[in-house]
């Protein structure tokens, strides 16, 4: 006669699952009871057997038992659970090589500078704070009047996600963007910028022209000169301000914008670790 149930010891046997496993997925619901014996002992269908061999072979990949069991309930598709796993393990990647290329930035350079870096670097080892540490900064320090499509478009420039594969002179980098935004007054904005604010989506709108002239005449490979990307940029200024377009404001806007007046000139530093952390890449 065929058998139709069978006792956790005889699955055990059969599949070389302890016992102890067995009752564990059992009462963790991964594995159904069919039925009790008269002495009250648990009796498993033959389902049993495909359910443990489906088990065995996900617990193989390190899957969690929540995560199993959420999968055969139905909870939860395969395509769901696949695509989940994958973004952990990416976590799980990004993560052990950020340490070692934080390891590398501290192996084999002077004791002071070791000791320097490890402090800066230990701010940055948890990923998803360290980028939020950073677009929290921007946030508070960008122009309030700024429009939010703008506003978006800079805080992905200043702010780059941690690359998956870094290096340690990019782990480095990265720690660095943070010591800057956590100095003294960093990115404070010029007092007379307000003043140019008082129409702000005009204002932007104007250096949005500037700007797409400017990518017009990159793309020609015209060298940077006088021309229309400059006139529309000291026009937006000029409406801004209420003045007119004359060479003596020119000359006070050169002044302005350059790192002696008005800016600080840490956003040089900046933006040259960003490009070290992005490799160069523009990020819009």
């Amino acid at each position: 006669m065929t058998q139709d149930t069978w006792s956790i010891g005889e699955l055990a046997a059969g599949t070389g699952v302890s016992v102890k496993t067995l009752r564990y997925y059992s009462d963790s619901g991964l594995l159904p009871v069919a039925g009790r014996s008269t002495g009250g002992h648990r009796r498993f269908g033959p389902q049993a057997w495909e359910r443990i061999r489906l088990i065995r072979r996900l617990r193989a990949l390190d899957m969690p038992i929540a995560t199993i069991t959420q999968l055969v309930s139905g909870e939860r598709s395969f395509d769901d659970v696949v695509s989940r796993e994958l973004e952990t393990v990416q976590e799980r990647l990004t993560e052990l090589r950020w340490r070692q290329a934080t390891l590398e930035s501290l192996d084999d350079c002077p004791g002071e500078e070791r000791l320097r870096r490890l402090d800066i670097l230990a701010r940055v080892q948890h990923l998803p704070q360290a980028r939020r540490s950073l677009t929290d900064h921007w946030y508070r320090a960008l122009a309030a009047t700024m429009p939010r499509r703008r506003l978006d478009i800079m805080i992905a420039m200043l702010c780059p996600d941690p690359p998956p594969d870094p290096g340690p002179a990019t782990v480095l980098a990265y720690a660095e963007l943070h010591l800057l935004i956590g100095t003294p007054d960093f990115t404070r904005w010029p007092q007379d910028h307000d003043e140019e604010m008082r129409d702000a989506p005009a204002f932007y709108a104007e250096i949005d022209e500037a700007a797409a002239l400017t990518s017009v005449a990159m793309a020609q490979g015209l060298p940077p000169c006088a021309g229309a990307a400059v006139n529309a940029f000291v026009s937006a200024h000029a409406r801004a301000r209420r003045e007119s377009d004359t060479p003596a404001f020119r000359a006070h806007l050169h002044a302005l914008v350059s790192r002696s007046s008005g800016f600080d000139p840490r956003l040089e530093r900046y933006w040259s670790l960003v490009g070290t952390v992005t490799g160069g890449r523009v990020l819009v």
